[in-house]
């Protein structure tokens, strides 16, 4: 008779999955509270204590980790040797493990959680018995995940020859317990508040895979932290699959909106850097606003809004070419004016920055590791430099350019009105080019550009940037200073009447 050994902590699907091993003739052998649930079901699994002779112990601590256990997991049954010394103690193989972990990185995620809680859930029989009947996978089922108990089930009602799909459960219980260890450590790092321990193991779990990445040429998939973390708890409502620069520029829409959450905002985004980012007494409004900064490179673009989509919206929407389209929900009559176009990606869902998250950045042979940019709404440390202090009305357009400039790619310098960017400069090789750009993009789009103010990612490194916004009208300028030209650049702006506030803080974006 074969013997499975089950000892789940997350018991989905554990009953109709024993069930059906007991259908093909499996002896059933159980610890803890999944014997107890399997007994509650009606089956009668034998308890481990009774394999091994010895009771559980130590708070349950100790169960599985006897010779007992993993002699019959780990013994080959291609070698006589193995099956005489199993035989010579009395051990019976075991010849199906099914196994999840206590929930450890569940437990920690939650509020109020202590080092003790903590720590009682870093489950050690449970990956001992996996990577044992992994080894083992020549002989031994090995089954980590619920989503596997259907074709496990039918394998075995087939005859259980299936080498390949063994093979492949035991990888993915390698790729588990990794995942599982990594977690550990990262809660162990973060205990002492360390964000760059010596080591660092990424664990990530495939969401999809992609047509393609940046290019045809390029094979490529969508990877997340966790399921449900960031873009891939977004609800897609229609449309196309997602493909790889669609994500790219999802997460720089979520980006750009981020430091407007409190507010009725639309971005739109090219390339991962906004073409238009604007906020409104309606979302209908703020997209109008947003689409006039440059409505050329809004084509193929996507849009992305703070506030809940309405008819209105999804109509005006709905008129231009635009790849994807995100908020955090849609009405009824939204989505279906928004579906009629096929291709349009609809995705409804919020997904707020986390706090303490990291940004990763692909190097040839490693990673660069940063803490993500923090939220810019503070005004702490703000200054005026200048004689001439903003009015408030520059100063409600000078916080609002701060906040939009964040998400734009450096060197990056955005021209603002009326709580809306009418020119942007994006990813120039110097900070002049980049004001002459946003000059140019709104006048080619019919925005005078007197009055306006100037946002700048990182300090002006020479007084040309300040001469050319003087030029073009600009009365109020907000940047982080630390040149050491600061002085000329701050006498620049006295020369030509320009109000300038420095903030103490970069937002490069590369």
């Amino acid at each position: 008779m074969p013997r499975a050994l089950l000892s789940v902590s997350n018991k989905l699907g554990l009953v109709d999955f024993a069930r059906g091993l007991a259908a093909l003739g499996w002896e059933l052998v159980s610890t803890g509270g999944t014997a107890a649930a399997l007994r509650e079901a009606g089956l009668a699994p034998i308890d481990v204590s009774d394999l091994t002779g010895f009771p559980e112990m130590l708070d349950g601590r100790v169960k599985t980790l006897h010779p007992v256990v993993h002699g019959a997991l780990l013994a080959r049954r291609d070698l006589p040797e193995h099956m005489a010394a199993i035989a010579e103690h009395g051990i019976g193989p075991i010849d199906l493990v099914c196994v999840n972990l206590y929930p450890f990185r569940e437990t920690v995620s939650r509020a109020g959680v202590t080092a003790e809680m903590a720590i009682e859930k870093i489950d050690i029989g449970g990956p001992s018995m996996l990577r044992s009947a992994a080894k083992n996978h020549a002989a031994v089922t090995v089954v980590v995940d619920p989503a596997d108990y259907e074709r496990v089930l039918g394998a075995l009602q087939a005859g259980d020859a299936d080498v390949e799909l063994r093979r492949a459960l035991a990888e993915k219980v390698f790729a588990h317990t990794a995942a599982y260890d990594a977690a550990i450590a990262d809660w162990f790092a973060g205990t002492r508040g360390d964000l760059f321990p010596e080591r660092r193991t990424i664990a990530l779990e495939r969401v999809q895979s992609l047509r393609y990445g940046e290019n045809p040429d390029q094979q490529a998939a969508f990877y997340a932290e966790r399921p449900g973390a960031g873009l891939s708890g977004l609800k897609q409502l229609g449309g196309k699959e997602l493909s790889f620069n669609n994500l790219l520029d999802l997460d720089g829409a979520l980006l750009a909106t981020d430091p407007f959450a409190d507010e009725t905002c639309c971005a739109i985004i090219k390339h991962t850097t906004p073409c238009g980012v604007a906020v409104g007494a309606t979302a209908a409004e703020a997209y109008r606003k947003a689409l006039s900064c440059d409505p050329v490179s809004a084509f193929g673009s996507v849009v992305a809004f703070t506030t809940p989509v309405d008819e209105e919206t999804a109509e005006a929407v709905s008129s231009l070419f635009v790849e994807c389209i995100v908020a955090p929900e849609f009405s009824e009559t939204a989505v279906e004016i928004l579906t009629r176009k096929k291709n349009l990606r609809v995705l409804a869902g919020r997904v707020p920055a986390r706090s303490g998250s990291l940004d990763y950045k692909r190097v040839r042979g490693g990673l660069l590791i940063q803490e993500c940019a923090q939220a810019v709404n503070s005004e702490d440390g703000w200054q005026v430099v200048t004689r001439r202090q903003p009015t408030e009305r520059e100063l409600a357009d000078l916080k609002f350019a701060w906040r939009s400039v964040a998400s734009v790619k450096s060197n990056a310098i955005v021209l603002v009105r009326d709580g809306m960017t009418i020119g942007i400069g994006a990813g120039q090789m110097s900070r002049v080019d980049a004001s002459f750009l946003s000059v140019h993009k709104a006048r080619q789009h019919g925005h005078p550009t007197a009055d306006a103010v100037l946002g700048s990612d990182a300090f002006f490194p020479f007084r040309d940037g300040v001469d050319q916004a003087a030029e073009a009208g600009v009365k109020a300028i907000i940047q982080p200073g630390g040149s050491v030209r600061d002085a000329e650049v701050i006498a620049a702006c006295d020369e030509h009447g320009i109000a300038m506030v420095v903030t103490g803080r970069r937002q490069f974006r590369h």
